[in-house]
């Protein structure tokens, strides 16, 4: 039975809501969660927010094309991706993954391969507010170099 959940939103998440609606079917061995929150990680914690910007139909159709390939990779039950746009404060949620599956190696595989396309290829923009301005938010190398390790 396939159950993703897919969303692109504003408003915060409430994770025990999302797992619960996961948690009481008994072909599900595992969940893995990962909850991304906006952190500061300039040298002098002037982080004021983070501006997130999609293109709506875009962002949907390319999470759900994310989703599709895990689920050739990997037996899943569910996923959830839930993904916050507009301005978030430091130590806000930023993004839920939730995978479900009969066994915990594909859930954590999945997991992870998720949110390494999340952070590299998702059609989100970033901009930091800082005490000093706004700068919009280069892909790290290190987010690039995990993603390709999916790619072998």
């Amino acid at each position: 039975m396939q159950q993703d959940v897919i969303r692109v939103q504003s408003a915060d998440f409430d994770v025990a809501h999302e797992y619960q609606r996961l948690a009481g079917q008994p072909q599900i061995g595992a969940v893995v969660m990962f909850v991304g929150r906006v952190r500061d990680l300039s040298a002098n914690a002037d982080l004021l927010a983070l501006h997130l910007e999609h293109y709506p139909a875009m962002t949907e159709r390319a999470l759900q094309q994310l989703v599709q390939a895990a689920r050739a990779r990997w037996q899943l039950d569910a996923v959830t991706i839930i993904h916050r746009v507009g301005r978030l404060a430091p130590t806000e949620q930023i993004v839920l993954v939730l995978t479900a599956s009969p066994h915990r190696d594909a859930a954590y595989e999945a997991n992870r391969y998720l949110m390494d396309y999340l952070k590299t290829a998702a059609p989100f923009w970033k901009k930091e507010i800082t005490r000093h301005g706004e700068a919009w938010v280069e892909a790290r190398a290190s987010d690039e170099q995990a993603r390709a390790r999916w790619e072998t």
